[in-house]
């Protein structure tokens, strides 16, 4: 959320320097063919004193070839993470040749890496002073002195490097980076003009002028530089409006007004002045304007939908600061949305906004709307399927999904709740057909999660259909996908104990669910049941007490397998008690009746 004001953002912006070599061992992989010639057959014509002096191997055709061989070798253990041999090999290329510079800024490297400065240091001097022509050797330099905190030294090799290679500009970047860290801000502006020069006038350099001549105390030079800029480009409005934008900003309010009014009398509809113009009114304190100029804005054909929900938010920010009624913002949102019903950035706003008020149900209709212009926004999809769930309307939620599945088929949370709301309605072969078209989505980037809820669902599907053995595969597969699926753990298991099957791993499975939710009557009445079946009363007793406890005494199906528990652990009466409650929670078990009438226990 924005929290400042309506009001026009300052659009100017450094340019960032860019820096081609960090000084990383691991991240520094040298062209061979560039690198493994020894020397530059080119020299400074004049001589460097920050750098040793440059040396010269003579290599016979047979050095050289070795030279090449072990530096090549060296490259190959580097990639692969060799790192102490390729060490060793570059050291064996010196001891050939100790002039080479492809060998010394390799040891360079390491050298740096292992944070002996001193070395590392020495040898990217002798390698830039041995091949002065390799700008990458000489950036590295740069970077290093910059580094160390070494200024003088940086911009000292810095503008050595601006004459040595005069088409390229990151130097330039740099130098106007230290000579702003050194607050010399001629020098600032004497590198801007030179990097003017080179890319011509734009809007990041004249900018940073602008800003540099207001740090002098130039007001007069500041303004001269922006009305250039214009000049420049006198056909494009954009920069006619930042130059009112920059009289704004700093209290020329006439000549900002006058600037935008220039503006506005050749293109009426541009949406930057008119949005500026709106900041206008608003920092002078003329209220009535700066409403109707937002009316304006708002309500014209030709401003882009982006700039009005821009637009829209800073008003919203302004309304919640000031304490304003909401029923202003809706009001203009109504009239926006009658006017462009093609565009779905204005009613997703809106809709966020009812939201974040608690007018849930008033921003169905305008949800509804999003997703009749973009059938592809999931997000106001998921919205309005996340209030139909919360109704229980499976309906709703049907008739949500099944185009949402035909918008976007990728999205496999519309898949996952189509499948329950046909179980709902007993659809049970549509669910499965759309939990296996979902599986035919799945992708490596899906979540693990979502596949295996499909797979579990289908397992229940399959049981609720008596096709046990398509259940348990599908339970299976849950499992190899999360075995943490709590839903799947439990059911896997309590149908196994139904069964009297492989009990072992039905208890095993159904203690993970206890474990992580100790306090869910479904998940202990399930673990109590397999203890039970598998003989363990008294522990059964326990886990069914916590049970029922924690809301089991709900469920008829909870009560009677307590009564059943407690039979087997000898206590009759309590387990009568539990019985005679069940059957009067409503339960349909002929098998209960016949326990409260014999008074013992019946296995179904």
């Amino acid at each position: 959320m924005i929290n400042n004001k309506f009001r026009i953002k300052s659009r100017h912006c450094t340019q960032k320097k860019r820096r081609f070599c960090n000084i990383v061992l691991a991240g520094l992989l040298v062209s061979v063919t560039l690198l493994s010639s020894c020397s530059s057959s080119s020299k400074m014509q004049k001589r460097d004193k920050l750098l040793p002096d440059a040396v010269s191997d003579t290599l016979t055709f047979e050095q050289q070839r070795k030279y090449d061989y072990f530096f090549l070798e060296a490259t190959r253990l580097k990639s692969k993470g060799e790192y102490d041999s390729a060490f060793e090999l570059f050291k064996h290329c010196l001891d050939l040749s100790p002039s080479a510079s492809s060998a010394l800024y390799e040891i360079a490297q390491f050298y740096l890496f292992l944070k002996q400065m001193p070395l590392g240091q020495d040898a990217l001097e002798k390698a830039v002073a041995n091949d002065p022509d390799n700008y990458w050797y000489s950036q590295a330099l740069a970077n290093l002195y910059q580094q160390q905190e070494k200024k003088e030294k940086a911009i000292s090799f810095l503008e050595l490097m601006v004459s040595r290679f005069p088409t390229r500009r990151e130097s330039l970047f740099s130098l106007v980076d230290l000579y702003n860290q050194q607050k010399d801000y001629t020098k600032v502006i004497a590198t801007l003009d030179r990097l003017e020069g080179i890319l011509g006038k734009n809007e990041q350099l004249s900018m940073e002028k602008f800003r540099i001549y207001l740090q002098m105390e130039d007001d007069k030079k500041a303004f001269q530089e922006i009305e250039s800029l214009a000049k420049e480009y006198p056909m494009d409005m954009r920069y006619l409006t930042l130059l009112g934008d920059v009289y704004l900003q700093n209290g020329k309010n006439k000549e900002a007004y006058d600037t935008y009014q220039k503006v506005l009398a050749v293109e009426p509809d541009n949406a930057m002045a008119l949005f500026s113009l709106a900041s206008y009114y608003e920092q002078t304190g003329q209220k009535k304007l700066y409403e109707q100029q937002l009316d304006t804005l708002l309500m014209n054909r030709k401003v882009p939908a982006e700039t009005k929900v821009n637009v829209m938010r800073e008003f919203i920010v302004q309304s919640e600061q000031e304490g304003k009624d909401s029923t202003q913002v809706m009001a203009i949102f109504e009239r926006m949305m009658q006017q462009d019903t093609e565009d779905s950035q204005i009613p997703m706003l809106y809709s966020q906004y009812l939201l974040s008020k608690g007018m849930e149900k008033k921003s169905i209709p305008v949800l509804r709307q999003v997703i009749q212009i973009d059938p592809t926004n999931t997000a106001a999809r998921m919205m309005l399927l996340g209030s139909a769930v919360r109704a229980n309307d499976y309906e709703e939620v049907i008739k949500l999904c099944e185009p949402g599945i035909e918008a976007t088929p990728e999205s496999l949370e519309l898949y996952f709740y189509l499948g329950i709301a046909y179980y709902q309605a007993d659809r049970w072969d549509d669910a499965l057909d759309v939990y296996k078209k979902a599986l035919t989505h799945v992708t490596a980037e899906s979540k693990k999660e979502v596949v295996s809820d499909f797979y579990s669902m289908m397992g229940d599907i399959y049981h609720t259909k008596k096709q046990i053995t398509q259940a348990y595969a599908a339970y299976d597969s849950a499992l190899v996908y999360n075995p943490s699926n709590i839903g799947a753990l439990n059911n896997y298991a309590y149908y196994l104990s139904v069964e009297r099957r492989d009990l072992d791993k039905a208890e095993e499975m159904s203690y993970k669910t206890v474990k992580t939710e100790p306090n869910n009557a479904t998940y202990l009445d399930t673990y109590a049941w397999i203890l039970f079946e598998k003989g363990n009363y008294a522990e059964a007793r326990i886990y069914m007490d916590d049970a029922i406890k924690n809301g089991g005494d709900k469920s008829d199906v909870v009560v009677e397998h307590c009564g059943d528990i407690y039979y087997m652990t000898g206590d009759v009466k309590g387990a009568m008690e539990y019985w005679h409650k069940a059957l009067d929670m409503g339960s349909k078990s002929d098998t209960l009746k016949r326990k409260i009438e014999k008074k013992k226990y019946i296995a179904e």
